[in-house]
Parts: C-alpha cells; sequence; structure tokens
C-alpha cells in the first residue's frame, strides 16, 4: 500500500462515494479525513479508512486551499490532468 498523507488526491474506493476524488485534509490512526468541496465540504470533512482511499494524484499544498470553490477548481484541474485508476 502506498503512503498516503496531507494534501494527496485520493479516490474513493467504498461507499456511496466511491468513484469520487478527494483531497486529504488530515490523518488519524487508521483513517483520513477528507473533503471535496461539494459533497464533503471543508467545515464537515469525512472520516474514512485508509483501506478504503486509493492515491489518484499529486500531493498538494493545502494551506493555500481555504474555501470549498478553490477544493472544488483543484480537483477538476487534477481529474483532467489524469486518467483516474480503475476501483
Amino acid at each position: 500500500m502506498q503512503k498516503m498523507e496531507r494534501g494527496q488526491v485520493v479516490l474513493s474506493t467504498a461507499g456511496r462515494d466511491a468513484g469520487h476524488l478527494f483531497i486529504i485534509l488530515s490523518s488519524e490512526e487508521g483513517f483520513a479525513l477528507i473533503a471535496d468541496g461539494k459533497i464533503r465540504r471543508l467545515e464537515s470533512p469525512k472520516r474514512k479508512r485508509f483501506r478504503h482511499l486509493k492515491p489518484a494524484g499529486p500531493v498538494l499544498d493545502i494551506t493555500a486551499l481555504t474555501t470549498n470553490r478553490q477544493l472544488r477548481r483543484t480537483i477538476r484541474a487534477v481529474e483532467a490532468e489524469t486518467t483516474l485508476p480503475p476501483i
């Protein structure tokens, strides 16, 4: 399993949000707090296990991402640059 860290763009592989891109805001013991600015906003990130996430893009500097709009634009740009791995 690849190391995932704060700012990593990830693909959700399980649950209702499977197939969606998110950015890891922080991590705790076995879990990551993720947000995408639309379904899961910065104010209420989703707590998800690392085994249900797959790295799908670069590690970003999230200190610049202070609004949900910036988060959505960044995810859209990453999505346009890369091909998503299969779930």
